[in-house]
């Protein structure tokens, strides 16, 4: 028994060790993409400066938008997993449900998402960076000839590290990871994911310094009689959060219905609408990080009103195009211009104070993220790294869960996982069949508490081999009671895992 802890111990420490690397490159590799594109975007914004002076380069510039989106199609065509936010694909991989070699999305990705995030498409760099994460975690995993199961949490791992690369967020970018992409709390995932964040977030400090991406200043705490509004705001942005998770899943079918284009041209369209749109508001493109961060600035509510419009339908449109983008930063954007929307109405109605309308913007980012995403954790977590305070966490959670509430009572659904859903293919699944492993918390409430091993319909061809509870591990028999907060080590075939996963997940449920 001596021996075998020991090996274990020894063992969890070389996954660290491994997850330390993920993190190092990770953070490496996301640097060097979040700087890339900052540099293109810049040099699209001085070109189309120059062509108020010259109106001629306009067209320069628009073919070169043209052609930097049919690079980056032809990419996705070669690859389709490369187009898109990747999320989905991580989810996918996480769950079994999806096998891909690392290196040709990787390089695909990095390409496609420089040129189609760089031009100023309302997209994002963090769902690209967390799939750019997931393939470097692959890639190492491969280096070190991980067994299966380590591979996953190094995914994972890289992962976390890509977000928290992207955001300079490491504590969001590991609970993301557990909450919304893994599922799972298990210590081991949990662990390694924030050490490889907090290793790539050092490495991005030493090339973008340590200021908060989002560093707005606030200091008036949100006054306790005014918690009413945060109540409105709250179902204001679950609203509003369902409607966009409807147009996102739906506005697809319009591309599919244009005749000319074949699928990997489509990025041709949200090129086209870009060009005028950066000639004309060249401060309102991109993923959003400058407008945030001026918006306390803008008092008309018709213009924030203008630009949220312009926001929400392009972010659509860009993002349904399947170029190499994602919609998380799009959304804090989109949430960010609803604080201000909600907050200068309040103030012109003489109900808020003005200087307050910039608490709203920060709590409806999270409010926002938290209706779309269903990871109200996250939600607060990365709102408050990326704002770099924590004086308010009591109305960051207000807000986020009535639009979790909201949004959950209108029929919302997790968009990544919708995502993720949209795309499985029966080739997705097509395995070799070797032993594998699944990890699963019970969860208060689940219909697998208080039963006996045996007395639960399992999957076939699984195992329970090991229940982790609180210190201890148990070898478990037939008559074995599992309860609340237990962690199960199940064997299963590898060419089930997908379906274990669901079964499980449906186990799950709370009982009638």
């Amino acid at each position: 028994m001596e021996s075998e802890d020991r090996q274990t111990r020894k063992s969890n420490l070389r996954l660290l060790f491994e997850a330390l690397v993920v993190g190092l490159v990770a953070g490496i590799v996301v640097g060097s993409f979040r700087w890339l594109i900052g540099q293109t975007l810049a040099m699209w914004q001085k070109g189309y400066q120059a062509a108020h002076a010259n109106p001629a380069l306009l067209w320069l510039l628009a073919g070169g938008v043209l052609a930097s989106v049919i690079v980056a199609g032809f990419l996705v065509k070669q690859q389709p997993h490369a187009g898109g936010s990747g999320i989905p694909e991580v989810e996918l991989q996480l769950q079994g449900k999806l096998q891909l070699a690392w290196w040709p999305v990787f390089w695909r990705k990095f390409i496609g998402g420089v040129l189609s995030i760089g031009s100023g498409l309302f997209l994002g760099r963090e769902g690209p960076s967390i799939q750019l994460g997931s393939t470097v975690g692959q890639g190492v995993a491969q280096g070190f000839k991980a067994s299966k199961s380590d591979s996953r949490v190094l995914l994972a791992t890289g992962a976390a590290s890509g977000l928290s690369a992207a955001f300079g967020a490491p504590l969001g970018g590991a609970m993301f990871i557990v909450e919304e992409v893994f599922h799972n709390f298990s210590p081991r995932v949990w662990l390694n994911a924030l050490a490889g964040a907090i290793m790539a977030n050092f490495v991005v400090s030493n090339i973008f310094g340590q200021t908060p991406v989002l560093a707005i200043d606030y200091k008036h705490s949100f006054p306790i009689l005014q918690y009413w509004q945060l109540l409105l705001l709250g179902a204001f942005l679950g609203l509003i959060g369902r409607f966009y998770q409807w147009g996102l899943l739906n506005f697809s079918h319009v591309y599919q219905k244009i005749p000319v284009l074949p699928r990997w041209l489509h990025g041709i369209i949200p090129a086209l609408i870009l060009v005028p749109v950066m000639y004309y508001f060249p401060g309102y493109v991109g993923g959003g990080n400058n407008l945030i961060l001026s918006l306390n600035q803008i008092h008309a509510v018709n213009v924030l009103v203008l630009i949220f419009l312009l926001r929400i339908s392009f972010s659509i449109v860009s993002y349904d195009s399947g170029l190499p983008g994602g919609i998380f930063l799009p959304i804090l954007t989109m949430g960010a211009l609803l604080g201000a929307v909600y907050g200068q109405y309040m103030v012109d109605l003489g109900l808020l104070d003005q200087k307050l309308v910039v608490n709203l913007i920060i709590f409806s980012m999270a409010g926002l993220f938290s209706a779309i995403v269903r990871s109200p954790f996250t939600a607060i977590m990365l709102i408050a790294e990326m704002v770099g305070s924590l004086l308010h966490l009591m109305p960051l959670a207000v807000v986020s869960v009535v639009a979790y509430v909201v949004n959950a009572l209108l029929g919302g659904v997790p968009i990544y996982e919708s995502l993720a859903g949209r795309m499985q293919t029966k080739e997705d699944n097509d395995y070799v069949g070797e032993a594998d492993q699944l990890t699963v918390s019970i969860y208060e409430g689940s219909q697998l508490a208080d039963h006996q091993v045996k007395d639960i319909a399992w999957p076939d061809r699984t195992l329970v081999r090991v229940i982790h509870r609180g210190q201890k591990d148990i070898i478990p028999d037939g008559n074995t009671k599992l309860l609340a907060g237990d962690l199960l080590v199940l064997e299963i075939d590898e060419n089930q895992r997908g379906l274990v996963y669901d079964k499980i997940a449906s186990l799950q449920e709370a009982k009638e």
